[in-house]
């Protein structure tokens, strides 16, 4: 064990939480790391919504080049940001066990602009379209930046609350007594997951890793993950998934759904399988919410954000 696995990593406070966390499982195993920060893009542009950046792997994209050029062995991040296609000779070496899958608002006074007027921050097209579908009367801000940054954000604006995920929050203490489960909101694919990834000819580092893959985990981010490539096709989309693995019947539930941007449509799939349907369940799921208007709705949203 005489190499040093070189932790690359976003360098807001969760982000080094994540990458501390997997260190010291290495370090528990015998494996020396070093830990290297970096700022992605996604940390750097705060004055525009994600989706104008082309998202998908904004906050991935920097620690992939290090990887590549050699910089870093292995990259540690919040699962829900990792685009469903790996760059090549990039791979999926373990999926840490699974945190709170919730998303929360955090709200500023009381409660009574549920039932009135109210303004709600968030990044997530996902939770916008949420958030306008159970509330249409609400109007939805974007926000941008890491967890502290948004949580400073919401303290000096006239906004009612913003959504955050539970997870995050609840990882570096920073989850305040103002908040309420938002039991109803579906969450991103892989929320509340961390997933380390290294070079796929780096059999050392990958087979130390391997050791810390939580196999139910896996599966089940794996089964949301899938649901959200057949879905977007590389196309920013308000999407959410859920999978859950029952211990007493051997089987998993899965809630999937996709909504327009304003979150007046609605197309959802919610089942019960064994187990042993797992691999495609994914696929079968998002299949069946194109061919009930998701293709349709997926071209119109796509056609959305490029106005």
């Amino acid at each position: 064990m005489n190499k040093t696995i070189r932790i690359g990593t976003r360098d807001s406070e969760l982000a080094l939480w994540q990458a501390h966390n997997v260190e010291k499982r290495l370090n528990d195993l015998g494996y020396k790391t070093e830990i290297i920060a970096v700022k992605s893009q996604g940390d750097i542009i705060l004055d525009k919504p994600l989706y104008e950046l082309g998202i998908t792997g904004i906050f991935t994209k920097t620690l992939d080049i290090a990887m590549i050029n050699g910089q870093v062995d292995i990259a540690v991040h919040s699962m829900k940001d990792v685009p469903t296609a790996l760059p090549i000779g990039i791979v999926q070496a373990a999926v840490l066990e699974r945190a709170s899958t919730l998303d929360i608002l955090v709200y500023k006074g009381n409660l009574d602009f549920l039932n009135e007027q109210g303004t709600i921050a968030t990044g997530s097209l996902r939770r916008q379209a949420q958030w306008l579908s159970k509330y249409p009367t609400h109007k939805v801000v974007d926000l941008r930046g890491n967890v502290n940054t948004r949580m400073q954000k919401l303290q000096q604006s006239d906004w009612n609350g913003a959504v955050f995920a539970a997870a995050g929050l609840e990882r570096i203490n920073l989850k305040p007594s103002n908040y309420i489960d938002l039991e109803w909101m579906i969450p991103a694919p892989a929320q509340g997951a961390m997933l380390v990834v290294a070079m796929q000819k780096d059999a050392f580092t990958r087979d130390a890793l391997s050791q810390l893959n939580h196999i139910e985990t896996e599966i089940v981010t794996y089964i949301e993950r899938q649901f959200l490539k057949t879905l977007e096709g590389g196309c920013t989309a308000p999407i959410g998934a859920l999978a859950k693995y029952n211990e007493e019947d051997d089987s998993i539930h899965f809630q999937g759904v996709l909504f327009s941007l304003d979150g007046k449509e609605k197309i959802e799939i919610d089942k019960i399988v064994p187990i042993e349907e797992w691999k495609k369940l994914g696929f079968y799921s998002a299949q069946e919410i194109l061919n009930n208007g998701g293709t349709k709705l997926m071209s119109e949203i796509k056609n959305n954000l490029k106005k």
